[in-house]
């Protein structure tokens, strides 16, 4: 059994270690739970654009003198923002992880946002907003986000053009000061390290982080699904079609089943949408499924391009491959299958220091305690037939978000 340490020190910083002796190196993440979530209506791109700038200069060093003091120690670092939170990645050397706590400290006590750098991060972050347009499947994910999550989870990170257009410095330094501080703090450690030593590095260099009461930030937001059907006009040789439903969340009892039935959708060139969708009747150039679980809820998504003319059968023989499902219509070596790409995933890709690191996070952030990845996987292999046809009909598709994005309207069958 995995070896783990969970934790919420005085300072306010809520900590997970995964201990793992035999590793050569050790890989953290610190989430502060500000993310797209929590900016002002009007400052869309807010958190996305001040994560892009905390390591841009502090009180102790420039910009450029804090990289070369990350890359004295070999280290390995990472900023992004997603709905609920900003996040800081780091891998280094065992023997380095104190210098690099201390490091990341320094960033996020201490920034001093330049303004030319915010000003180049906000331009670039118009880039990237730009860059969206020209790639379907992430473009789709923006469109469909506010009706499947509602008008606070559902944001994009990067906002829009007329909120990043109105950020300025001042902007950033408000909402670091509003929102960042050791309550808002999730710190997820793997590696040859000991909980005592996390918890000394987190105490001794966040001690006087923020003001007490702001942890606000730490309760789950409700989602809010709006079903309808939507169409994006665009001049595309093919047509984009996303469907969503309500699903179940990650701490949810069915969450096991859940994976398993994406599993059998959705599992690599074996899966149901690839064989029967594109192999069989050769419709789509793409389909997968996958789902997406903010904390305390879960949505299931179907995606596909296809051509204009075949987007409405598309449509309808991805939904009827997962009724199938719900009718007795599933060979015990497919959900075997689906079943065996779970663990084999986790004992290969899942089992890497920093994979390893984000699982922790993950809890921490969803179950607010590490779960033993034993736990996990035991549940998933005891998923059955019947689980995933019980599944179906608990959580039926007859409330439906479909969004369209190419050059011809849909029209529902």
């Amino acid at each position: 059994m995995t070896q783990l340490a969970h934790d919420r020190l005085p300072c306010g910083v809520e900590y997970g270690v995964v201990s793992l002796p035999h590793r050569r190196v050790v890989s953290f993440q610190i989430m502060v739970l500000a993310g797209a979530a929590t900016e002002p209506e009007d400052r869309l791109g807010l958190a996305h654009v001040l994560g892009d700038t905390l390591d841009k200069g502090t009180e102790l060093r420039s910009g450029r003198e804090l990289s070369d003091a990350f890359d004295a120690i070999g280290a390995s670092t990472g900023t992004g923002t997603g709905r609920e939170a900003v996040t800081l990645l780091c891998t280094v050397l065992p023997e380095h992880f104190q210098r690099a706590i201390e490091l990341h400290a320094e960033m996020l006590c201490r920034p001093t946002f330049p303004e030319d750098a915010v000003q180049v991060n906000v331009e670039l972050a118009r880039q990237e907003l730009k860059a969206l347009e020209d790639d379907a499947h992430s473009f789709m994910d923006k469109l469909i986000s506010p009706l499947a999550f509602g008008p606070l989870l559902g944001r994009h990170p990067l906002g829009e053009r007329e909120t990043l257009d109105a950020l300025s410095r001042d902007d950033l330094v408000a909402h670091w000061r509003s929102c960042f501080c050791a309550e808002r703090m999730l710190v997820a450690v793997a590696g040859p390290v000991q909980p005592s030593q996390v918890a000394n590095a987190l105490e001794k260099h966040f001690s006087a982080f923020g003001e007490s009461g702001q942890s606000q930030g730490r309760m789950p937001l409700e989602a809010a699904f709006t079903p309808g059907t939507k169409h994006h006009a665009k001049q595309l040789e093919q047509q984009h079609i996303g469907i969503c439903w309500p699903g179940v969340g990650y701490t949810h009892e069915d969450y096991p089943v859940q994976r398993v039935t994406l599993g059998i959708l959705a599992g690599g060139m074996s899966g149901r949408l690839f064989t029967e969708v594109r192999e069989k009747q050769g419709l789509v150039y793409w389909v997968d499924a996958w789902h997406s679980t903010p904390r305390g809820c879960g949505m299931l998504f179907m995606g596909a391009s296809s051509t204009p003319d075949n987007c409405a059968k598309t449509y309808e023989t991805m939904l009827r491959e997962v009724d199938r499902l719900a009718k007795d219509d599933i060979d015990p070596e497919e959900l075997e299958r689906a079943i065996t790409g779970i663990v084999a995933s986790n004992e290969t890709r899942g089992d890497l220091t920093r994979s390893r690191c984000n699982e922790m996070a993950n809890d921490l952030f969803q179950f607010g305690h590490p779960v033993p990845i034993e736990e996990k996987l035991a549940k998933v292999q005891a998923v059955t037939v019947k689980d995933v046809q019980d599944y179906l009909m608990k959580y039926p598709r007859d409330s439906l978000c479909v969004v369209t994005l190419g050059p011809k309207e849909f029209a529902r069958p």
